[in-house]
């Protein structure tokens, strides 16, 4: 293990086998489903989100406890590392964060929490990215330093297939949320300052997916530089899977795809689809 260790929740949404290849421990945030406890990604899937919001079963989540950070850290430091860099979805979304800084003031090794003021792969790129720097040798600072402003310099752009989930949620009224789905009205989400806030409002689904694929090509090229893209989806593989495949040919990288979980599917909801374009530090 590196001197310092890396610790994220399970909203990073990162791709299967990423998190062991670069040894970072993943808290998973707990899921209720009807009142049944789950912890996301381990024995509940975004499958499992995605019939239970179909089904109209309540879905909720809750953030891990401080003790199960305290686990994590204390697991880091008895595989030698001497530091910690806990880096969590923003703090605008989840308490996650927060217990995060409980355990932290508790822990016998130094731990850094980071809030990204990100979720899924705009939190994930800024975990691989603290990864990397600390693989490398870095010390704790500079590895919260780069998941801050990799995950700080993220655009998370959503599709939304449906307002009625943000309408269970609170997001929206319930006469918006008729009105939208008589017209047909697909808003489109971002991530700013830590809060999913609307974009756009396009016609149509096939217009919307266009647009989100735009504004991702925009970001991309306003980035100045080389960058790392993800796709996520809830209930929509083949459509994500076009969207990436787009994103491939136009932007010349390769695009990560995952699964949106239990946090951000509880308000989007299934048919939902999201871009992540960060810029590459390193």
């Amino acid at each position: 293990m590196s001197r310092v260790a890396v610790v994220t929740d399970s909203t990073a949404y990162l791709p299967a086998g990423e998190a062991e290849a670069h040894g970072v421990t993943v808290v998973p945030v707990h899921v209720l489903v009807a009142g049944q406890a789950f912890d996301d990604g381990v024995d509940i899937t975004p499958d499992d989100v995605a019939a239970a919001l179909r089904d109209y079963r309540p879905v909720t989540t809750s953030r891990p406890n401080p003790e199960a950070f305290l686990a994590a850290y204390a697991a880091a430091r008895d595989a030698g590392a001497e530091a910690v860099v806990s880096v969590h979805l923003s703090s605008e979304i989840s308490g996650t964060a927060g217990s995060a800084s409980l355990a932290a003031r508790e822990s016998d090794v130094d731990v850094t929490v980071v809030d990204s003021r990100s979720i899924g792969m705009g939190l994930g790129f800024g975990v691989l990215a603290a990864a990397r720097r600390a693989a490398a040798g870095a010390e704790a600072q500079e590895v919260a330093d780069v998941a801050r402003r990799t995950s700080g310099a993220a655009s998370v752009l959503f599709y939304v297939d449906t307002l009625e989930y943000l309408r269970r949620g609170g997001r929206i009224r319930a006469g918006s949320a008729a009105i939208g789905t008589a017209l047909s009205i697909k808003p489109l989400l971002t991530v700013d300052d830590g809060r999913v806030v609307p974009l756009e409002k396009v016609r149509t689904a096939s217009r919307a997916l266009a647009r989100l694929e735009e504004i991702a090509v925009e970001r991309a090229a306003a980035s100045g530089g080389a960058v790392d893209v993800a796709v996520h989806h809830i209930g929509a593989a083949e459509r994500a899977a076009e969207l990436a495949a787009r994103l491939h040919d136009r932007l010349g990288v390769e695009v990560v795809q995952t699964e949106l979980g239990a946090v951000v599917g509880a308000h989007v909801g299934p048919g939902a689809v999201a871009v992540v374009v960060a810029p590459r530090e390193d």
